[in-house]
């Protein structure tokens, strides 16, 4: 099993009731759906790393040597 990181969370209870109703539809734990929701955000918002072997490594775009577009705009 990969390291992963523990952290606090807040969200409001009505949040937090949500993803747990969400979470059993799918027949998954709380903490489960979570990080799938997190990990399907971040393959659409394209910063999720492609290489083999490490789907759930998370890139960002000035390791990449990237500036995202709206920084572009913003130092012209």
């Amino acid at each position: 099993m990969p390291n992963k990181k523990a952290f606090a969370l807040r969200v409001s209870p009505e949040m937090m009731a949500a993803v747990e109703k969400w979470a059993a539809d799918e027949f998954r734990s709380t903490n489960g759906q979570i990080e799938w929701i997190i990990s399907q955000a971040l393959q659409k918002a394209g910063r999720k790393n492609k290489v083999k072997g490490s789907e759930n490594e998370v890139h960002s775009p000035e390791a990449e040597g990237r500036i995202p577009e709206r920084e572009k705009q913003e130092k012209r």
